[in-house]
């Protein structure tokens, strides 16, 4: 079993930034691959962008490239999210999520198996 545990949400105004931190502990966390996916009221989850293990590969959603950059400390088994030019429509849930597939796209909420509680963006115009 793996626990995620994310932090760092808060307001803050466009055009700033914010950087989100996901911490995990149960099984080795370089064993799976990670990712961040948001949900905004009455909408459904969005994928943001995921690593995979090694750290070597990542992928980002349409809506973030260039904004977003997802990495991962393997040995402090803490995944991040450093946002910057942040925009009102950024304002949602943020949720970490962990696979233990060994090869997939990482983009589809069934493709991960652990979930973190979330945390709450808010950026204001």
């Amino acid at each position: 079993q793996v626990q995620l545990v994310e932090s760092g949400g808060g307001l803050v105004q466009a055009g700033g930034s914010l950087s989100l931190s996901c911490a995990a502990s149960g099984r080795t966390f370089t064993s799976y691959a990670m990712g961040w996916f948001r949900q905004a009221p009455g909408k459904e989850r969005e994928f943001v962008a995921r690593i995979r293990w090694s750290g070597s590969s990542t992928y980002y959603g349409d809506s973030v490239k260039g904004r977003f950059t997802i990495s991962r400390d393997n040995a402090k088994n803490t995944l991040y999210l450093q946002m910057n030019s942040l925009k009102p429509e950024d304002t949602a849930v943020y949720y970490c999520a962990a696979s233990s597939r060994v090869n997939s796209n990482y983009r589809y909420e069934s493709e991960f198996d652990y979930w973190g509680q979330g945390t709450q963006v808010t950026v204001s115009s």
